[in-house]
């Protein structure tokens, strides 16, 4: 019996201390909860910091995924446009060394000019068509109609590239023409370049362009559907032309290498103006570095 009774004696300080442990456990597990249930200016500032850290952390990128993709000449296109546009303008030089001052088709003009003049009905309809959307009324109703609809899909940049880009491609071409000298059907009918393929040209790499970046083109894809449309509007527009007689066929390659050359300048040109910082000049950010 001493030995039973000595033997209950511990056993209650045994269950008490096991009642704290469990009391303790649950005090504790309680205590790690409030941090969780508490903002970040209650006491558990432990679990409600990496939180902040990393909200913070995954809005700072946004900023530059937005330039990106507003952007008209798309920044995977650059590494392969730009030798593709310096090529095309050296065509265009020595194309106008060429025939400075010519007046009369060359060897290539002869050969391609018999197999395509004096086309017939349908294809003349088709080719005067084609001729009127280079004429001043085609043209100014084709930008007027894209720049409406840039603005009503909300691509503003695409807008300044509709009417920086042609502008700067036609009054290229005009310029050239005085420049060059070379004429067709007599004096003072210029023909070299031709600034009917060089408007339409233009206009498809624009469209090109913002199609490629509004669907997200990679290098190969965008570089494959700017110079399509590029080649499909030039063909086109050169055939009219050559199969009227309004321009020797070197003068649709010299139009269409104008516009391949210059519209993707201007668009770089374009993104440069429009990432500029407001109020910021031109080469302040790197006066600042340096």
């Amino acid at each position: 019996m001493p030995s039973a009774g000595a033997g209950d004696r511990p056993a209650a300080p045994v269950r008490a201390a096991s009642d704290t442990t469990k009391g303790g456990s649950l005090a504790g597990s309680s205590g790690r909860q409030k941090p969780r249930t508490t903002s970040a200016g209650d006491g558990g500032v432990g679990t409600s910091r990496p939180t902040c850290v990393r909200n913070t952390g995954s809005a700072a990128p946004g900023p530059v995924t937005g330039r990106s993709a507003s952007a008209v000449l798309p920044p995977s296109l650059r590494a392969w446009l730009g030798p593709i546009a310096a090529l095309a303008a050296l065509v265009v030089v020595v194309l106008g060394v060429l025939y400075a001052g010519a007046g009369k088709p060359g060897p290539v003009d002869a050969r391609i000019g018999a197999a395509v003049d004096g086309v017939r009905p349908p294809w003349r309809h088709v080719a005067l068509a084609m001729d009127f959307l280079g004429e001043p009324g085609g043209a100014v109703a084709l930008v007027v109609a894209l720049v409406t609809g840039c603005l009503l899909l909300r691509s503003p940049r695409a807008a300044v590239l509709l009417v920086a880009g042609l502008g700067t491609t036609v009054g290229t071409a005009t310029l050239l023409k005085h420049v060059v000298g070379r004429t067709i059907h007599g004096e003072g009918n210029l023909s070299y370049p031709s600034g009917h393929t060089a408007f339409l040209t233009a206009l498809a790499l624009v469209v090109a362009l913002a199609a490629t970046g509004r669907l997200g083109l990679g290098r190969t894809a965008g570089t494959a559907l700017v110079l399509a449309a590029a080649l499909l509007a030039g063909a086109a527009m050169g055939w009219a032309q050559v199969a009227l007689g309004a321009h020797y066929p070197t003068d649709v390659l010299g139009g269409w290498c104008t516009a391949l050359a210059v519209t993707p300048a201007t668009a770089w040109l374009v993104d440069r103006m429009a990432d500029r910082p407001a109020g910021q000049p031109s080469g302040a950010g790197r006066r600042e570095r340096g």
